[in-house]
């Protein structure tokens, strides 16, 4: 019995043996599949470089415990991590896997089948025959099929996540027909787990925008039946995937500029709408303009809030920040008319000219006040407040 509480990310100790591989299975109440699972690893796995197998489990069933009943009769090693708090989703499974992981290979794959276990090796030999760093398992290449995915409405919206995808990351995702792919196997020394901001069950995009592996290969793959269970997608998760996609697009501070900008413009249609609600009950126009204000305000922080900044919301309140936000977006206001007049009477320029200029200024400075008094960059906490229980594992 080792004792994970202390465990952190790391880079490995010493050089792994070349072509070993950890296996990451994130799970969530897979107990009805983990059974055949194992079965099926131990048919496909070889007897060569070393191999292990890892679950990272969040699960509230008694998914742990088949897995340490199961251990003993896999010719690998099979260990189980279990997650008291499943911080990240499945994407922060994974990435608690990789902090765990000392071998040549990772690979990465769902625990309901759906995966064709007997393509692991496949996707590592790709690696080492090609030299590629990350090897994805697609669905789009030919001999490749999504026939597991139940109904055309899930077809559809694979489709659509993956045309989002590769349209907002076209120089990351080149090369990957998949990005929507749960199924790869990528080498260690080209992840940089610490970098990683996991949020939900896409972890192979994380990968690929945040680490730049310098080769990409692919093999087709049949996307399976599910074995067992149900599947764990919903609208829910489709949430956090455009959650995600946000945070991955603005994670450089020129990217953040230009959303912040993007979603104040859009604060304008709340502004005038309930300008004109108010007016038309007989507000004066004055107080309206003040009230009609907050509605933009308002609108500014929640979008903000949940794509911008999502990962920089726990060192402070919720009231704490939307107070802050406010009275800076106020006082844009207030700062914008003195300017206007500092441009026009100081430096001779026209009102429209002046204007502008005024509205540019008080933009930069309010997005960079907005970033260090509302949003401070906050410590990576994502490994040292996870509670976890010892994992087992047999030799």
């Amino acid at each position: 019995m080792t004792d994970l509480a202390t465990a952190h990310v790391r880079e490995p100790a010493e050089e792994p043996a070349r072509g070993s591989v950890t296996l990451i299975i994130p799970t969530f109440n897979e107990a009805g599949n983990i059974g055949e699972l194992l079965s099926r690893l131990a048919e496909s796995l070889p007897a060569g470089p070393p191999c292990e197998v890892l679950f990272v489990d969040d699960s509230t069933d008694d998914t742990p415990a088949v897995i340490e009943k199961a251990a003993p009769a896999c010719p690998f090693p099979v260990a189980v991590l279990h997650r008291e708090t499943a911080h990240g989703g499945l994407g922060g499974a994974v990435v608690e896997g990789i902090a765990r992981a000392e071998t040549d290979w990772i690979v990465v794959m769902d625990a309901d089948l759906q995966h064709p276990p007997h393509l692991v090796p496949e996707l590592v030999g790709e690696g080492e025959r090609t030299g590629a760093e990350l090897v994805v398992a697609s669905r789009y290449l030919p001999g490749g099929s999504r026939a597991g995915l139940a109904g055309n409405y899930r077809v559809a919206v694979s489709r659509g996540a993956t045309w989002l995808a590769k349209g907002l990351f076209p120089r990351a995702l080149r090369g990957i027909s998949d990005p929507m792919s749960g199924f790869f196997a990528m080498r260690r020394r080209a992840v940089a787990a610490d970098a990683l901001q996991p949020l939900g069950y896409k972890i192979l995009l994380e990968l690929a925008v945040r680490c730049r592996p310098a080769k990409v290969a692919e093999v087709p793959f049949v996307f399976q039946d599910r074995y067992a269970g149900a599947s764990k997608s919903g609208a829910r998760e489709g949430m956090r995937f455009l959650a995600h996609l946000a945070a991955l697009r603005s994670a450089t501070p020129l990217a953040r500029m230009i959303g912040f900008g993007l979603i104040g413009l859009s604060g304008f249609v709340p502004n005038l709408l309930a300008l004109w609600l108010l007016t038309r009950a007989g507000l004066h126009y004055l107080p309206a303009e003040i009230a009609a204000n907050q509605a933009g305000v308002l609108w500014n922080f929640l979008l903000i809030e949940l794509l911008l900044f999502r990962d920089r919301r726990r060192h402070r309140h919720w009231t704490d920040r939307l107070g802050r936000f406010a009275l800076l977006a106020n006082a844009d206001l207030l700062l914008r008319i003195p300017l206007i007049a500092l441009f026009v009477d100081r430096f001779a320029l026209a009102v429209l000219p002046a204007t502008a200029l005024a509205l540019v200024t008080t933009f930069v400075l309010r997005f960079a006040a907005t970033e260090a008094l509302v949003y401070l960059p906050r410590r990576s906490s994502r490994t040292a407040g996870a509670s976890r229980t010892p994992h087992t594992t047999r030799s």
